[in-house]
């Protein structure tokens, strides 16, 4: 029989995703701190969504950024966290190969759409640090809402791109996926036929999407430390700084977990695995839920508006 015939018939429809660990009960504890995650990663979300709406000092380039990036940390923990949130309560770990396509998709989209949003976030802070008197030409309306298009587009392109090159391989048996959601690279390590093009296009994109960005804000941010040096009062220093403190804890934070998870070395060891696992909760589930917490207790404004709104 030939090679393409046995995969053919031995390609499998359903994939077991493993979860945070490979026990076969149901883990309630793990569950109900998962679910108080998302509640408040959503909530917490739409209440930085709603803060920006409500009050016109915070219609500004700066906070259109921090909004988008809020829509962004929605979609994001809700592609991976029902599922996670069924296979702990109920230990069915199964899932289509159509569901994990599209997880895998969507997944892509969103993380791929953070990446730069966090880095229009840091030239926005650049802009308007080292240009201030350019500031509101440069970061216009219309440029604005272009910008954040070209993210989305960007994403979209990649996840399309991602979703096609999985389409193409075969999967036998075993239908095991190391993972507690459904990504490129476990699914690259499953595959039984020859995943070189993929891992390729993979390659190219985290260059594109991932370290190219990462660049672009360490360099971004040479620049803005260049600038704020000579500021000649302390106080001024201190206040242009505290502008990008929250934007530098989110990008580390991201950025520190998605290189160990994409760039680091693969392996097939069982520790490795685990920390993977873990550290895809960082950048998958952790950031965004952290985020409207480290940019409202670190901004004077968005708890300004905060307390308005809890007082009406």
């Amino acid at each position: 029989m030939e090679a393409s015939s046995w995969r053919n018939e031995s390609s499998v429809s359903v994939f077991l995703i493993v979860g945070l660990s490979e026990t076969a009960d149901p883990q309630i504890p793990l569950f109900l701190v998962f679910l108080a995650v998302y509640l408040i990663t959503v909530v917490g979300n739409i209440v930085i969504l709603s803060v920006i709406s409500s009050d016109q000092r915070l219609h500004t380039p700066m906070y259109f950024f921090l909004a988008n990036l809020a829509v962004v940390d929605i979609f994001l923990s809700s592609v991976t966290v029902p599922k996670l949130l069924l296979i702990l309560v109920t230990a069915q770990k199964s899932i289509s190969y159509a569901g994990c396509v599209t997880q895998l998709y969507f997944f892509q989209l969103f993380m791929v759409v953070e990446c730069y949003i966090l880095t229009v976030m840091a030239y926005d802070r650049y802009v308007a640090i080292c240009f201030p008197l350019n500031y509101n030409i440069i970061m216009s309306r219309a440029i604005r809402i272009r910008i954040v298009l070209s993210c989305w587009a960007s994403g979209l392109l990649n996840s399309v791109v991602q979703a096609i090159s999985i389409c193409h391989l075969d999967f036998c048996s075993p239908n095991k996926i190391d993972h507690f959601f459904c990504d490129v690279t476990p699914l690259f390590k499953l595959s039984c036929s020859d995943t070189k093009v993929g891992e390729g296009l993979f390659m190219i994109v985290v260059v594109i999407a991932g370290m190219g960005p990462l660049i672009f804000i360490l360099v971004t941010y040479g620049r803005i430390i260049a600038a704020v040096t000579k500021i000649s009062t302390s106080k001024g220093r201190r206040k242009t700084f505290s502008t990008c403190a929250s934007h530098f804890m989110v990008v580390a934070l991201y950025y520190g977990s998605g290189i160990f998870s994409y760039i680091w070395p693969s392996s097939t060891s069982s520790n490795l695995v685990e920390n993977d696992r873990s550290v895809s909760v960082v950048y998958s589930i952790l950031t965004p839920l952290l985020n409207p917490f480290i940019y409202s207790l670190r901004n004077k404004q968005v708890k300004e508006s905060l307390k308005k709104i809890l007082l009406m």
